[in-house]
């Protein structure tokens, strides 16, 4: 299951570091080093980190292909793409979930403390979409610091139980 994950995670990933290159205006190679990063930054960021060298995508070219793939299917039909307002937040949305399960299975995997495998999920999530947006001067600090804090914050209430008081109604 998870390698299927990885496989989405990756063209979904490599579809939205298209869609934010050409609305930055960039061009072919640009666009395609922009997918290239956004779909492995946070993975390869996370295999450097557990001591996984080489990378997982330098030991299986099925990464290249899904990154052509999803650059030749997000350029063919970025205007169907651009049309719909929320495509870019729908890829990045999909790829966040995935990924964040990858890394923390990554860690378990290697036999992590959940707390760090948490942190793994958060890096594996984030860091290629942190990547993309500072090579394409759209990143905001603010912005990143939210979004890291809501990611660690709803994987340790899932990690842990945590929830709100439930209200009853006594009759």
């Amino acid at each position: 299951m998870i390698e299927i994950l990885d496989v989405i995670g990756v063209f979904v990933f490599a579809i939205s570091g298209v869609l934010t290159a050409i609305n930055k205006r960039l061009d072919l190679f640009g666009v395609f080093i922009i997918a290239f990063v956004t779909a492995l930054g946070g993975g390869t960021l996370r295999d450097v980190l557990i001591g996984r060298t080489p990378v997982g995508w330098m030991q299986d070219l099925n990464y290249v292909y899904l990154i052509i793939a999803g650059y030749v299917i997000a350029i063919f039909f970025r205007n169907y793409l651009n049309k719909l307002r929320v495509s870019l937040f729908l890829f990045d949305t999909i790829g966040l979930g995935i990924y964040t399960l990858i890394g923390i299975e990554k860690g378990l995997e290697y036999g992590l403390h959940p707390i760090i495998c948490i942190a793994l999920g958060t890096i594996t999530a984030s860091f290629g979409g942190l990547i993309r947006d500072i090579l394409c001067n759209d990143s905001s600090v603010n912005e990143l610091v939210t979004s890291i804090t809501i990611i660690v914050i709803r994987l340790a209430a899932v990690r842990y139980n945590w929830s709100l008081p439930v209200v009853s109604i006594k009759g």
